[in-house]
């Protein structure tokens, strides 16, 4: 079972709590962007194994949309934070990467 911790009430909830809102840190394209950049921004995104950012709702709980680091192969949590940030925070990418060193991911 995924368990992950609401940055924002502490609270560590299990996933029947959660609710998933898909990849984190999408660029979101504007009034008179092209076709091409809506299709993109719906459509194509990276499902990648291993490291993952996600935006998740403590949706049974304070309600707030925060972003988690997870591995989607082990569900091993690495930290949740903020959704309103535009890159996750640098010590979480610090931890990652010393957690798993072949990992190419954020910056």
């Amino acid at each position: 079972m995924l368990i992950l911790e609401c940055p924002y009430c502490g609270v560590m909830a299990d996933e029947t709590e959660l609710a998933p809102g898909g990849e984190a840190h999408l660029t979101r394209f504007g009034a008179g962007s092209g076709d091409e950049d809506f299709e993109g921004y719906l459509f194509h995104r990276k499902n990648p194994r291993g490291v993952h950012f996600e935006r998740w709702r403590h949706a049974a709980g304070c309600g707030k949309w925060f972003h988690a680091a997870r591995d989607t192969m082990t569900l091993e949590v690495f930290g949740t934070y903020s959704a309103q940030v535009f890159e996750p925070p640098k010590d979480l990418v610090a931890a990652i990467k010393k957690k798993r060193p072949d990992w190419e991911g954020w910056g």
